[in-house]
């Protein structure tokens, strides 16, 4: 079963047609590649070449030989973080074919880690390229596909494993999954962080879903500096792993929370790091509400757009929202997660909105209706809040 992705599909489509060079990134098995051979398949000529592949990577030994010849095709290149000499190359080509008329639908870069494919294209490709993110199924995809909210909570957004014939599939898949990072992917990234660690690590981070950074603690459990903590989010962060939420930090004269919360991205992989395969398993179990807080966040921020910048709120005092989004410099939205079907805003939230003056105040709750609160709160089921979220911080040039 192949879940459509239209809304990320439309996005590529206009940023090949804005941009010489687009960048696609997403962890591994998010989908990229089967949306860019769909993308391809519709585009006469595309070349396509995975750099994982020794023979594609020998086509790019003479690269700019090989590069100048597809004049006038769409070249695809999947996993081009592996040949980083290659920047350079494309930035001579593409001001080639820029001299000569030719402005769009180029190059379509697909990555796997975020950060390392950003930094070497940064100098080399400056005003040259698009960067999308392609997470995984969202709520509306997967609602669009008749699939449960609580079975895209349990299983994640990872096609393969959200799709799975089963449970137990979907969870052996999840598993294998993170086994493939540890063994591939952190030799590849991080040859100096040992692959065990990392594990163990990871695992500590889906125990503590949600919390703010303790290095010390972290550290301590595991044997290594406080430094050392930080290097290790930094990998998972840039294999597009675990979020990093930062705390709101602006002059209000209060004492707040200077430490980000970290979130495993994918609720699916809280729950295989876990060892939990069902939702009997999950709704039993200690994370529960941090694993929902996590699903509903991830969702809200993916919702909100690259336009916007989120942020948590906690000062000393106790006052706290969960998820800020600052659009423009301004907080426009104030969301509360809770794991209950009549949630209720505490009195924190309510304190903390008034202190950064924010209107739009929402609560995300499991339950399957919306209504109106006090306080002029909006208590919303997770599919409403992102249609909500989205109207809110409507951009004047959407369509």
């Amino acid at each position: 079963m192949m879940i459509p992705r239209p809304s990320i599909e439309t996005a590529l489509e206009r940023a090949l047609a804005r941009a010489p060079v687009v960048a696609l990134i997403g962890a591994r098995q998010v989908g990229k590649t089967t949306l860019a051979r769909k993308i391809a398949d519709r585009i006469k000529g595309t070349i396509y070449l995975d750099l994982e592949r020794i023979g594609d990577r020998r086509k790019l030994e003479d690269a700019e030989a090989f590069l100048k010849a597809q004049v006038g095709h769409l070249t695809v290149l999947d996993e081009v973080q592996r040949l980083p000499a290659l920047f350079a190359e494309l930035r001579g080509i593409v001001d080639d074919r820029r001299a000569g008329g030719e402005r769009s639908m180029q190059f379509l870069l697909l990555g796997s880690a975020s950060l390392d494919l950003i930094q070497q294209v940064s100098e080399t490709l400056a005003g040259r390229i698009i960067y999308l993110e392609m997470p995984p199924i969202g709520v509306e995809e997967a609602g669009a596909a008749s699939i449960d909210i609580d079975e895209l909570w349990l299983r994640g957004g990872f096609p393969d494993s959200l799709t799975a014939a089963t449970d137990e599939d979907s969870y052996l898949w999840r598993q294998a999954f993170v086994r493939s990072y540890l063994e591939r992917d952190v030799p590849m990234f991080a040859p100096r962080m040992p692959a065990a660690t990392i594990g163990r690590f990871w695992t500590m981070l889906a125990n503590g879903q949600g919390n703010t950074l303790n290095s010390a603690r972290l550290a301590q459990g595991l044997g290594v500096s406080a430094p050392m903590i930080g290097r290790y989010i930094d990998l998972l962060v840039d294999l597009m792993l675990v979020r990093r939420l930062q705390p709101w930090s602006g002059n209000l004269g209060k004492r707040l929370v200077k430490s980000p919360k970290i979130y495993v991205r994918d609720s699916g992989l809280v729950h295989a790091l876990l060892e939990i395969g069902t939702l009997n398993q999950l709704l039993g179990h200690p994370v529960v509400g941090p694993s929902w807080e996590g699903f509903v966040l991830e969702t809200l921020i993916l919702a909100a757009g690259p336009d916007v910048a989120p942020f948590f709120y906690r000062t000393a005092d106790g006052a706290e929202i969960d998820l800020v989004i600052e659009q423009a410099g301004k907080a426009k939205v104030a969301i509360e997660v809770k794991r209950a079907s009549a949630p209720q805003a505490e009195r924190g939230f309510f304190v903390a909105c008034d202190d950064l003056e924010i209107e739009n105040r929402i609560v995300v709750g499991a339950g399957a209706a919306n209504y109106q609160a006090k306080g002029g709160v909006k208590v919303r089921t997770l599919q409403s809040a992102v249609k909500e979220v989205r109207e809110i911080l409507r951009s004047p040039f959407a369509a």
